[in-house]
């Protein structure tokens, strides 16, 4: 913090006139007791200190103020604000600055999840709201995610219901729930499995009977655990029926 001397009319009068009642020693230590006390903050204000690159996040830098660490902020962060080492902030900037840190690294930590995965928006607001981020920063990130092309329900839809219609047999009563349950509108829904050349309820019925049906000596238990997983009543006779035959 930055401090100046301030001298009043007596001091500038001392000075330059000695007090007659002062010896010269007692007169310089009266002058150095003045000064001493003259030295006051001149603003509130923080100083940056030193920017320098992050060790264990590439890409980020480490922001000093004051001599101590405060924030750390991305290249794009800090060409888009033009932060300098020895720039003077107030409190309210620093907070600013603060939140912008906080929100840069929400963004990076919402794409590291879409890169082990699809996501929903859904599922990102979830994470957000666990983890405690800003209301600012999650609509901000997920502003930013829908722009990059990183977030889209329609897609992530689509994906889904081809790797469930190959891997996992679903009914489509099944797939709507289990999309439901990701935050995706019935309208998407519809029009993604209405689309899809993926998924075929017959097939994952039949191949569902394939793969199960030696684990039920039952016929009525096999009908059952088909019915939980979904499917109709109508459509599991028929294929049981086909599959007979």
């Amino acid at each position: 913090m930055k401090i100046t001397k301030i001298s009043d009319d007596t001091h500038e009068n001392s000075a330059c006139h000695s007090d007659p009642g002062l010896n010269p020693g007692e007169e310089s230590s009266a002058n150095s007791r003045d000064s001493s006390e003259s030295k006051i903050p001149q603003n509130d204000n923080s100083v940056v200190t030193k920017i320098s690159p992050a060790v264990k996040t590439e890409g980020r830098h480490n922001v000093f103020v004051d001599n101590k660490f405060s924030f750390s902020l991305d290249e794009s962060q800090l060409v888009k604000i033009g932060l300098k080492k020895g720039d003077e902030i107030s409190a309210e900037k620093l907070a600013e600055l603060k939140n912008e840190s906080d929100f840069g690294k929400n963004y990076i930590r919402a794409v590291d999840l879409i890169s082990r995965r699809p996501r929903s928006e859904k599922e990102i607001r979830d994470y957000a709201f666990r983890k405690k981020w800003a209301k600012e920063n999650i609509e901000k990130v997920i502003e930013r995610l829908h722009d990059r092309g990183y977030l889209n329900d329609a897609k992530f839809a689509e994906m889904f219901v081809r790797s469930r219609a190959t891997l996992r047999n679903y009914s489509a009563r099944k797939m709507k729930m289990e999309l439901r349950k990701k935050g995706i509108t019935s309208e998407i829904i519809d029009q993604v499995l209405t689309a899809s050349d993926d998924f075929d309820e017959n097939t994952a019925l039949k191949n569902l009977i394939q793969k199960k049906r030696k684990n039920y000596d039952d016929k009525q238990k096999l009908i059952a655990y088909l019915a939980r997983q979904g499917f109709s009543y109508d459509k599991i006779k028929a294929v049981l029926k086909e599959d007979d035959a």
